[in-house]
Formats: structure tokens, sequence, C-alpha cells
């Protein structure tokens, strides 16, 4: 039998071992390559949409091709961790450090061309259904299928380079020695798991850091604590807290002593110490996943929430008064007559102004009267508002200017030169602001108040907005295709076009079902990336805990069958392993819950979305039903493997 005949038998015999990581490498080449297949496609270079989406694509390949690295470089050490004994008899059997590495290496690249060439042909097979998946979910026309040469190069290229790094980064770590103390090492006693409470305390006052960093106003340092605080906490506080929670957990002798609850705790201590470092990977690899899917909900959900929120279909907006000014609100009245849809038409002026708080700071508004706000009251779904003096006004903020905050009753000041101090009668929150979601917040002042200010401003800061109310439009969510999708985007684009065509910004149309599909488009991109960026995420997570159960595996099996011979059951066994497989699995998903509504829910706060429980707890949950499925299949194969050892 040649050299690699036996590198190959070794993979064969072991296949049920190398089972998980060999799905899981050839997952991620598939993914990386499904990326590549969109990236180099002839057709996205002529989409604007296109181009963008190419850009995500590949930064997506990037975290999948840098994660693949770590996640293929801890498999392999894992696995070596496991075979430890094998290569220990093969040295006393007369085999060189050379050739146990040499036979490591094959192994390693066996797996990998595998993995590789399995990747990619599932790859092919699905490029249709991905290049149908990702244009109608971006929103951009269907790309045809073609031969992917560049795609096939690219990751061939790149997960051969990866395996063979990773093969030869492993080899690193192998001295001659190590063999054969794990050979007697396999016989010691472990010592009982000790706790620092000076690194206990560390970990609590790391984590306290980290949340206190994130509720800060947001910017990149603020992240960045959050992020050098919240990562280390986290691994001091699988290893040493929740250590320190399982001593606290034997402290009541009549609950350790109850059914095998001395058993599992007393296990429990040992392994989330020896698999501290598998547990913070799992966490943080979720956390992020977490976060990432729930950010993207949220503002799904928001965008949903504005546009539904969003009594007027189109906005024509004047900055600036000149000849051509009409034009576009021409084109906006023939565009709908053509079509025959019926439309209210509504002329609002306002003044740019700016309100200053009591910090002195200078806020941006726009005034409006307060009769014409109640003439609009009934389309916008608003009660009207009562009578105001000339020193009264009502404040109408807009969610997304998260930093203007004003109080009812509270005085605000105007600019110079008057500087005349108004008393805030209300101060109103709507959900979606009814003049656009980009609008300034409004100031609503008495008419004479009003008239005065509209005589004194300048003409840079009298403003001409034309808003249409459609009642055909705005019942549900706009679809591709639909009259009301069809009619926005034209209208845009025309403006768009009038502008660059006539060098004028003096005028710009908007539409509710625009600004939705934008921002649905860039969304969606996202999602339809981080989905199977989650999906790596979690089937790694999942194929971490295995190895590591895998490599505990054989000292199980000789405790249970020791435990056996002196009276425990098959069914008090499998209880016992199933609440241990249950807190490895489920620990690092409840932690990634709590981290992630931290984090996010400041981070969404801070840009005025403010449903944010919801699309976390759907987040988790999906992980959770995920990693349910993982953990059935685990622990049937784990207590099947233990049962053979029983009495």
């Amino acid at each position: 039998m040649s050299f690699p005949q036996f590198a190959f038998n070794n993979v064969r015999r072991n296949a049920r071992a190398y089972m998980a990581f060999f799905l899981s490498s050839a997952f991620m080449v598939m993914i990386f390559f499904s990326y590549s297949v969109f990236m180099y496609h002839p057709g996205v270079t002529s989409v604007e949409m296109g181009k963008n989406s190419a850009a995500g694509m590949m930064i997506a390949s990037y975290i999948v091709f840098i994660f693949a690295f770590f996640f293929v470089m801890y498999s392999i050490s894992a696995f070596l961790k496991l075979r430890n004994q094998e290569f220990g008899i093969l040295m006393i059997l007369g085999a060189r450090p050379g050739q146990i590495n040499r036979l490591i290496m094959l192994e390693n690249m066996l797996i990998g061309m595998l993995s590789i060439v399995t990747g990619m042909a599932a790859g092919m097979l699905l490029s249709k259904l991905f290049l149908l998946l990702s244009t109608t979910v971006m929103g951009i026309d269907n790309l045809p299928f073609y031969w992917p040469v560049k795609a096939l190069v690219t990751t061939s290229v790149a997960f051969i380079a990866l395996f063979l790094a990773n093969s030869v980064f492993t080899l690193l770590f192998i001295r001659k020695n190590q063999v054969l103390e794990l050979l007697k090492g396999s016989v010691k006693p472990k010592k009982e798991p000790k706790v620092s409470w000076l690194l206990a305390f560390l970990g609590l006052a790391l984590l306290a850091a980290g949340a206190y960093a994130i509720r800060t106003p947001l910017s990149p340092l603020s992240l960045l604590a959050a992020a050098v605080t919240g990562i280390p906490g986290t691994y001091f506080f699988y290893s040493q807290l929740s250590v320190l929670g399982m001593r606290l957990l034997r402290i009541s002798r009549k609950r350790v002593w109850r059914g095998t609850n001395l058993l599992w705790i007393s296990e429990m201590s040992y392994k989330i110490k020896d698999n501290a470092r598998m547990l913070f990977m799992v966490t943080v690899v979720t956390s992020l996943a977490c976060m990432a899917a729930g950010f993207l909900l949220s503002i799904s959900q928001a965008n949903r929430t504005s546009y539904m929120n969003s009594p007027f279909g189109i906005i024509y907006t004047i900055y600036d008064r000149g000849a051509a000014a009409d034009t576009g609100r021409q084109k906006i009245l023939s565009t709908l007559d053509q079509n025959g849809i019926k439309y209210t038409e509504n002329k609002v002026n306002f003044i740019r102004s700016s309100v200053k708080d009591h910090k002195g700071k200078f806020n941006s508004v726009m005034l409006l009267s307060l009769s014409r706000f109640n003439q609009l009251a009934g389309q916008i779904e608003s009660a009207g508002l009562p009578p105001l003096t000339d020193g009264e006004a009502v404040l109408l903020l807009n969610p997304k200017y998260r930093d203007v905050k004003f109080d009812t009753g509270q005085t605000v000041s105007l600019p110079a030169p008057n500087e005349e101090k108004l008393i805030l009668k209300q101060v109103q929150n709507p959900k979606a602001m009814p003049f656009g979601q980009y609008t300034a917040p409004v100031l609503i002042v008495s008419d004479g108040y009003y008239k005065q200010a509209a005589a004194a401003a300048d003409r840079s800061n009298l403003m001409e907005y034309y808003f249409y109310n459609i009642p055909a439009w705005g019942g549900a969510l706009p679809k591709a295709g639909e009259p009301e999708t069809v009619i926005s985007g034209e209208l845009e684009t025309w403006s768009r076009g009038w502008n660059v065509a006539n060098d004028n910004w003096d005028t710009l149309i908007s539409t509710s079902a625009g600004d939705y599909t934008a921002s649905k488009q860039g969304t969606s991109m996202l999602s339809f990336i981080g989905i199977f960026i989650a999906l790596i995420f979690s089937l790694s997570s999942a194929s971490f805990l295995y190895f590591k159960l895998h490599t505990e595996l054989n000292a199980d099996m000789k405790m249970y069958h020791s435990l056996s011979k002196i009276g425990l059951s098959v069914k008090e066994m499998s209880a016992s392993a199933t609440r241990q497989i249950a807190l490895l699995f489920y620990i690092p998903i409840l932690v990634a819950a709590v981290q992630t509504l931290v984090v996010i829910r400041p981070v969404l706060y801070q840009i005025s979305i403010r449903n944010v429980t919801m699309p976390v707890l759907v987040t988790a949950a999906a992980f959770l039903a995920v990693q349910t499925i993982y953990f059935i299949i685990v622990r049937s194969r784990y207590i099947h493997s233990l049962k053979k050892m029983m009495v």
C-alpha cells in the first residue's frame, strides 16, 4: 500500500468524523462560487444597481473566505487533537515526524479538493437559480446563464491556497514530544476548573463598559470601544463567570443530589471551562449574524412603516421659483391625467428658519401657518389644532431627526434680528413625517405671525411645495410593474434627467413609492447577501460544537461505561448527556440574543428606529430553530454512540 493510499484509507475510515467538516467546507465553496458567478457576469456591469450588487457580493465573498480560513484552521486542529493517540502509535511503530506531517498534509488536501469539487459542482447546478433569486430580490433585470470560467478559476485557486496554507500553518504547531505526552495524557485525571476572581471581575467590568460605550453618541470611536471591551468580556464570561455560575449551582446540596443533577452539573463545570474558547467563537459568530439580520429587519420594517404612513404619493419641491419652476408641476399633472388617476393637489408655502433650544443650539425648522395646516389635517389624518396666539407654536417632529428634542411648554427662540420667543404648546411625534420623510421639523404658528415672518424672510428661505394625495395609492406596499411604481419611477427619472439637461436644481420630484423602492432595493441586496453568510455562520457554529463533542466522545464513553457498572441506567445517561449538549448548543444563542439587544437597540434608536425588540426576537428565534435541528441530529448520534458502551 502506497503512502497516498494510506492517507486515502485514513480519510475513508474516518468519514463519519470528517463528514461535518467536509459538508461545511463544501457549502462555503458553493456560496463563494455563487457570489463569483454573479460578480463576473457580463450583464452586471451594464446595470447601475447591478454594479452596486456586484460590489456587495465581492465584500461578502471576502467575508466568506476569511471566515473559511479560520474555520478550516480550527477544524483541522480539532481533528488532529482527536487523532493524537493514532499519531503516537505510528511514531512508536517507526514513523518519522516528516512522514506524519506528509500524512496530515495529504489528508487535508484530499478533503479540501473533494470540498472544492463538490462545492463548485453544487454551485454550477444552482447557479441559474442563484442568478434568478438575486435579480428578483434586488429588483434588476434577469441575468442569463453563462459559462463562469473566471468564477471557476478564482474559486479553485482561492480555496486550494486556503487549504494549503492552513495545512502548513497547522504543521507548525505539531512537535514530536506532543504526541508522546498525549499518549499518556489521556489517562490523567482532570484538575478541577479554577476561577480567578480578578478575571471574573474584569469580565464583568468589560461587559459593563461595552454596554455603556454603545449608549454614548454614535461614532466610530464608540463602536470600536464597545467591540474592544465586549468581545474579551464575552470570553471571560465563558472562561470565568460561567464556571463560577456552575459552582454556585453546587452550593445547594438538595438541588445537586436530586436525580442525575450531580453528574451533569459536575461535568458541565469541566466542559464549559474546556470549551470556553469554542463557545466564545460560536457566540461571537452568532452575535454578528443576529446583529446584521436584526439591523436589516428593523430598517426594512421602518421603511414599510414610513411608506404606509405617508399621505402624499408625490411631492414637488420648488427651492427657488424661476421661469421654469412650473415645468415639473405640469409634467406631474399631465402624467396623472393621461393615466386617469384621481388626485388632490395641495400647494403649501413654508418658510425655512431655525429655532434655538435651551442649550443654545439652533435646529432647522419649516414654518407653516395654522390655517393651512388645519386645511390639510383631514388628508394627513390629524385632528387639527386649536387657535394659537402670536407667542405660541406647535412643533411637528420628524422621527428621522434624532438630535432634535423639544418638550411641551418649552420656550424656543428664532434667530436674529428679532429673536422672538415662542412657547411650544404641543410637541407631536408622528410615526412618519406627512410632508416627506426627509423634511425638517415643522413649526406651526399663528397666521398673523406667519405673515410677519414671510414679509421679513429672504427669498431663498421661501419654499413652495405641491403635495399630491392619490386615493388609489398607498393602500398596500408598491410592487414592481404596478401603476404606482411605474409612474413614480418615470416622474423621478424625468426630474433627474431634466435637472441634468438644464443644469437647474431648483426643483425636485420625489415619490413615496420611489423612496420605498430605493430603500427596499438596498436592504434587499444586503439581506440576500446576509442570508447566505448567516447560513454559513450557523452551519459552522454547529460544526464547531460537533467537533468538540466528537473529540470528547471517547472520554465520555469510558465514563458512562464505568457509571453503568454501578447502576446508571440508559435513561439517566441520556438525560444527563442531553442536558450537557443542550447547554453547549443553546447558551451561545441566548448570550448572542442578549448581546444583540444590548447593541442594536441604542444604535437603531440613534437613527430614529424604535421598533427593535421584535425584529431581534424574530432573528434569534430563526437561529434557535436552526440550532434546534442541529441539536436533534447531533444529540441522536451522540446518545447512540454512548448507548453502545452501557452495560
